[in-house]
C-alpha cells in the first residue's frame, strides 16, 4: 500500500471540506448586516438541503447510479442528534457570534471546532493517537492562539463565547456523524439541511424576523449549499478514510482559510500574527500528512453496509454479476494483516498488536 493510496482520497476530501466551510464564515458576515442572524442560519441550511436534494434526485437523470448505502432505522437516533447539535444549535450560535465580532476574528475562533473534534475523538471515542499527531494539533492550536492574541492576553467577548459554543456543538456533531459515515452522505446532509433549516427559519420568523429580498435569500442559499452542504458531504467521506480525529485535524485549517478570505473582502491589514500563524498551521498540516499508523493488527468480525470496491478488505464471493463500486450488507471475517492505515471505516473496531 503506497503513501499516495493512504492519503487519497481522505486528505483531499477533508481539506476541500475545510476550504468550503472556512469561506462560509466571512461570506455569511457579508449577509448578516441585511439578514437576521437566526433567519440566516435557516437560509444557509435550507440552501444546503435544497441543493443536495437536486443532486440526489438528479442522479438517475445524469446516469449516476446511487451506490451509497441508505439510512437504516438504527441510524435515526444518531441522525436526530446530528441535526440538533450540528444543524440547529451550532449555526445559530455562529450567526449570533458573527453578529457581535469581526469576520476575521470569527473565522479564526473557528479553530476551536477542530480541537473540540479531535479532543472528543481521542478522549471519548478512544481513537488511536501518536506523538506526531499531538504535535501537529499543538502547532495548529499555537497558530490559533497567536492569531487571537491582543498583546495583553486572549480576548473573549460575548460574540467569541457564542462562536466557542458553536465550535463545541460542531465538535460533538462531527463525532456523532462518524456513526453515520457508512451511509449515503448526500442523503444525510440533505435531511439535516431541510430539518435544521426549516426549524431555524420558522423560529426566526415567529420571533419577529422579516424575510429579506430574493437576491439575499439566493446568496445565502448558495453559501449554504457550498459551505454547509457540499462541505458536509466531503467531511463525511473524509471520515470514512481518516477517522474523526484526523479529519478534524485537517478541517481545523478552515479558520485560517476564512481569515485570509476575510482580510481580502474587508481589507484588513496583513499582520505578523497572520504570517506567523500561517507558518505554525503549515507545520501542523505537514506533521499530520507525514503521520503513519503502521503495525500488524487483528480485525475482529465486522458487519456493516456501505459502498465499496474489492480491495484487500472486500475479498468475498457474490451471487451473480458485480459492478464496481457497489453497495450491500456484508460481513468481514476475522483476519491478521499489516499495512499503514488510519482509523477508517475498516479500522474502528478492536485490534490486537503482535
Amino acid at each position: 500500500m503506497t503513501i499516495a493510496s493512504i492519503l487519497w482520497p481522505g486528505v483531499p476530501l477533508a481539506l476541500g471540506s475545510a476550504v468550503l466551510f472556512g469561506a462560509s464564515a466571512p461570506l455569511s458576515k457579508l449577509l448578516i448586516g441585511s439578514v437576521d442572524p437566526w433567519l440566516l442560519a435557516g437560509v444557509l441550511y435550507l440552501g444546503a438541503g435544497l441543493g443536495l436534494a437536486i443532486i440526489h434526485v438528479g442522479r438517475p437523470l445524469i446516469r449516476l447510479p446511487s451506490l451509497e448505502a441508505p439510512l437504516r432505522r438504527s441510524d435515526l437516533p444518531w441522525l436526530a442528534a446530528v441535526i440538533v447539535f450540528g444543524g440547529m444549535v451550532a449555526p445559530l450560535f455562529l450567526m449570533l457570534g458573527l453578529s457581535q465580532t469581526s469576520a476575521s476574528s470569527g473565522s479564526l475562533l473557528l479553530n476551536l471546532e477542530g480541537l473540540a473534534t479531535m479532543a472528543i475523538a481521542w478522549i471519548v471515542f478512544r481513537e488511536n493517537v501518536d506523538r506526531q499527531l499531538v504535535l501537529g494539533a499543538a502547532s495548529i492550536l499555537a497558530g490559533a492562539v497567536l492569531l487571537s492574541w491582543t498583546g495583553d492576553g486572549l480576548s473573549f467577548d460575548t460574540g467569541s463565547m457564542f462562536i466557542a459554543a458553536a465550535c463545541l456543538s460542531w465538535g460533538i456533531d462531527n463525532n456523532l456523524t462518524r456513526k453515520l459515515s457508512s451511509a449515503d452522505p448526500v442523503q444525510i446532509a440533505m435531511i439535516k439541511g431541510f430539518v435544521a433549516g426549516s426549524t431555524n427559519l420558522v423560529l426566526a420568523l415567529s420571533l419577529g424576523a422579516s424575510l429579506p429580498g430574493a437576491a439575499l435569500i439566493g446568496a445565502g442559499a448558495l453559501v449554504g449549499f457550498l459551505g454547509v452542504g457540499v462541505s458536509l458531504v466531503m467531511f463525511m467521506l473524509g471520515l470514512r478514510h481518516l477517522g474523526t480525529a484526523r479529519t478534524g485535524a485537517y478541517f481545523s485549517l478552515a479558520p485560517f482559510i476564512g481569515a485570509v478570505l476575510a482580510i481580502a473582502i474587508f481589507r484588513d491589514a496583513i499582520t505578523w500574527q497572520l504570517v506567523g500563524a500561517g507558518i505554525l498551521m503549515a507545520i501542523g498540516l505537514w506533521l499530520h500528512l507525514a503521520e503513519r499508523h503502521d503495525h500488524e493488527h487483528h480485525h475482529e468480525a465486522l458487519e456493516h453496509d456501505h459502498a465499496h470496491v474489492h480491495d484487500e478488505h472486500h475479498r468475498h464471493d457474490h451471487d451473480g454479476s458485480v459492478t464496481e463500486p457497489h453497495a450491500h450488507w456484508h460481513r468481514h471475517e476475522p483476519m491478521w494483516h499489516r499495512h499503514p492505515h488510519y482509523p477508517d471505516l475498516h479500522h474502528r473496531h478492536g485490534h490486537s498488536h503482535r
